[in-house]
């Protein structure tokens, strides 16, 4: 009785109350649950520890560049992707080209009817007649070619040939870039003195019209209905490429300027991704401090890359990177130049460097500092001495790694340009995965059968028609293998090619000169790097994963959506 007439005394436990007591209890129960859902969130979010930002970045710039997409060239461990790869490949300058209706007005040349003594003179290539036939000859016989500027005719090598040079690109250019040819054309002259280009050389054959001379008339160019305000800087291969050091003027420029530098670290003769992601980041510090980036130009070239399958040190950036555009677009030292500098004149001068020893002092805590430089020193445990961790937290969203002002070495380029001019740039191009991968039946069970020359011709039938010129990038060392393709196919491989950088070649010469005269080893990430642009330009690229078997690029279960 006791009990029951306490109940009845509490008004919330009253038949008329139930429905507004349990909407109550539901209420709270949810409640309960939100708040126990955030604080297990908050629990991992602040011990989660993410996999390395080097190959996980969070911009879209970033994600593009360690794709994991149906790319066979895998970012990590064979070429990597720099400024050029991010252009968009509908540049306003590419619009406006040179037609053949541009130098050709439609009017036959009049024969010359007092012609005696006249057919056997030297050609004059200076004759404006004589350029509008070479330009003629050249739109004519290179179809897969738009051009954009003829350069003015020179004499050849003898009395009836003339060089000209031309800036050009693909038709169906898929990068970001022009490129530049000179050729050597034989011109004749008939009975009544018509001229006629009877030959043009090959790639480079026209080496006197390579050099822009002073005072030099202008070429032929088609200019653009509307120009950019501010063009972007795109590449031109197969210019003269002038890599030399930068300079300091004198001491009191010396003196005027503020420094950064990098010291030490655990990024050495790692992979060529790691460098760059780890130098990009040394470039963009600098740029947001407004300092002048003091850097190694010595670079330890990992094992991966290498024929001795020893990590070698010694390599120059400039064997792989365009340093004419960086030194052009930012501002770098070369850090021996520097040293040397600094020697002779920080006492003199009480100039003051800055030290900073933690990864964690971010650029942002750096922005008020005066010392002429600025010396970041990396110790011996990795990760934390990985340059690359400056530019993590919240620096990431604050310091922009400057992606535009690094470019793949125009040498190595001009060796694409030409393979692809051997090959007309009228090529299709497959990549065939073999190696390792098609002996390691567990990871990739479909692999060996899938890039046998049966299969391959069996796949290539389908989208690649018959006759046509085919590049063949593979790490099969034996390119015998894929003889059934020649049956339907004129096949080419990249040794195909060795004379672009042979003992002869205009880039051995070049690179000798860059390493005080001693010869440079043509690589294993230059051969990578070659072999994988020649690839991207062919009309149509046929990729191992995905297009030759569906063996995961990583092996079993590794697939992704996107690949």
């Amino acid at each position: 009785m006791w009990s029951r007439s306490a109940l009845l005394r509490t008004g919330s436990y009253r038949p008329e109350n139930l429905g507004q007591n349990a909407l109550a209890l539901i209420g709270n129960l949810c409640f309960t649950i939100f708040v126990v859902g955030v604080l297990i969130f908050t629990i991992i979010a602040a011990t989660y520890e993410p996999e390395d930002p080097l190959f996980h970045p969070s911009t879209k710039i970033t994600t593009f560049l360690t794709s994991t997409s149906n790319a066979t060239f895998r970012a990590d461990n064979t070429v990597v992707k720099t400024g050029e790869d991010f252009m968009a490949a509908n540049q306003t300058a590419f619009a406006t080209f040179i037609n053949i209706t541009d130098v050709d007005n439609g009017e036959t040349v009049k024969a010359n009817v007092d012609c005696d003594g006249e057919v056997d003179k030297p050609i004059d290539c200076t004759d404006q007649e004589v350029f509008h036939v070479m330009m003629k000859a050249a739109i004519e016989q290179f179809k897969d070619i738009h051009f954009y500027r003829f350069g003015k005719p020179v004499r050849g090598y003898d009395d009836r040939s003339c060089h000209m040079a031309w800036r050009f690109r693909p038709k169906e250019g898929k990068t970001a870039a022009f490129y530049k040819d000179y050729r050597s054309f034989t011109i004749s002259r008939s009975e009544n003195c018509t001229l006629s280009v009877g030959r043009i050389g090959d790639y480079h054959s026209g080496g006197n019209a390579r050099k822009k001379k002073r005072n030099q008339r202008p070429g032929f160019e088609k200019k653009p209905e509307k120009q950019e305000i501010t063009p972007i800087a795109l590449p031109e291969v197969g210019e003269i490429v002038n890599d030399s050091l930068p300079v300091v003027e004198s001491e009191g420029a010396f003196s005027q300027g503020k420094y950064l530098i990098y010291v030490g670290g655990g990024d050495k003769c790692k992979s060529m991704n790691h460098y760059l992601w780890s130098f990009m980041c040394a470039l963009g510090e600098a740029q947001y401090l407004n300092r002048t980036l003091v850097m190694d130009l010595s670079i330890c070239l990992s094992s991966i890359y290498t024929s001795s399958h020893q990590d070698e040190e010694g390599k120059d950036f400039r064997y792989y990177f365009d340093f004419e555009h960086l030194k052009e677009s930012a501002s770098v030292l070369d850090q021996l130049q520097f040293w040397s500098d600094w020697n002779k004149w920080h006492q003199k001068d009480g100039l003051s460097l800055y030290l900073v020893e933690d990864f964690r002092v971010t650029p942002m805590k750096l922005s008020e500092v005066k010392d002429t430089l600025i010396m970041r020193k990396f110790g011996s445990v990795e990760p934390d001495n990985y340059w690359y961790r400056v530019c993590e937290g919240e620096t990431e969203s604050v310091v922009q790694r400057p992606w535009h002002l690094i470019w793949k070495s125009k040498r190595l380029m001009d060796i694409v340009s030409a393979i692809a001019s051997k090959l007309n740039w009228d090529f299709d191009s497959v990549h065939i995965v073999r190696g390792e991968k098609a002996r390691n039946k567990e990871l990739w069970p479909h692999l060996d059968a899938d890039t046998s020359p049966e299969a391959v011709l069996s796949t290539l039938r389908e989208k690649i028609e018959d006759g046509r010129n085919l590049y063949v990038s593979t790490d099969e060392p034996d390119t015998s293998f894929f003889d059934p393709l020649k049956d339907k196919y004129s096949t080419h491989f990249l040794d195909e090619y060795k004379d672009l950088w042979d003992e002869n070649s205009e880039w051995y010469t070049e690179t000798a000169k860059l390493n005080n005269g001693n010869p440079v080893e043509f690589d294993g990430y230059m051969r990578i790097s070659v072999d994988t642009e020649v690839f991207l330009r062919g009309k149509m690229q046929i990729e191992t994963f995905n297009d030759l078997t569906k063996d995961c690029k990583d092996g079993v279960n590794t697939c992704t959506a996107s690949s």
